[in-house]
């Protein structure tokens, strides 16, 4: 049996194509602020951050999640386009899956017209045949919901041809949930036991490391 490439891969967005940590933490942070809570510090804010906010926001702040969660939209539309930036390699990558072929489509649990916004200013939008995003399907990651809406316009089914790749727990689990290949990109490498019980089928350290798996691949006879 040969490893062969994915027909489709669906990306996660932030911190997967795109480093969002600053302003993910300045626009929590402000929002904290404004119900005199304690703020996170950037450690705090990778750990705690990653299911969507109709998801989180009910249990952090109570029967005031939905004023909560109009602070924070309202402070995330004011900075993120100038916080915006690419992750080394990022676009490099998606030209590189374009010219193979390879269907390509973001599930992230950004609010939908913020990630399609930042996917036009990076002039990316044109590499994915859907941008999802959190409240766009029925429910977000780690729901399947999501990735079926990514794949209506997809050559595949969800299943072993398609990867999933993203950078959070989140992400691999929504992959497993589907039946997709989960693959963690990430600068630190997985814990024995982190992701249990989904755990990634590969590893990569960054976007330059996919594009390197895709020419490996392309080779007949890649080893398994």
């Amino acid at each position: 049996m040969r490893r062969s490439l994915p027909r489709a891969i669906l990306f996660d967005w932030d911190n997967t194509l795109v480093d969002s940590w600053l302003c993910i933490q300045e626009s929590y942070n402000r929002t904290f602020r404004y119900f005199g809570l304690p703020e996170w510090s950037l450690e705090e804010t990778r750990a705690n951050v990653a299911r969507s906010l109709r998801d989180t926001f009910p249990h952090m702040f109570g029967t005031r999640w939905e004023e909560a969660r109009e602070v924070f939209y309202r402070v995330f539309e004011e900075i993120h386009l100038s916080h915006l930036r690419p992750l080394p390699g990022a676009a490099e990558m998606l030209a590189d899956l374009q010219g193979r072929g390879i269907y390509m489509a973001v599930v992230s649990n950004k609010r939908g017209a913020f990630l399609r916004k930042e996917a036009d200013a990076l002039g990316w939008s044109s590499y994915f045949g859907a941008l999802v995003g959190a409240a766009d399907a029925s429910a977000d990651k780690p729901d399947t919901a999501p990735v079926f809406l990514a794949l209506t316009s997809a050559p595949v089914v969800a299943g072993p041809d398609v990867w999933f790749v993203g950078d959070a727990g989140v992400d691999l689990e929504c992959a497993g949930r589907s039946g997709c290949v989960p693959v963690l990109i990430r600068p630190n490498p997985p814990q024995p036991g982190e992701f249990n019980p989904y755990p990634p089928q590969y590893y990569l350290e960054q976007c330059q490391s996919l594009t390197a798996l895709m020419s490996e691949l392309w080779v007949p006879n890649a080893p398994i």
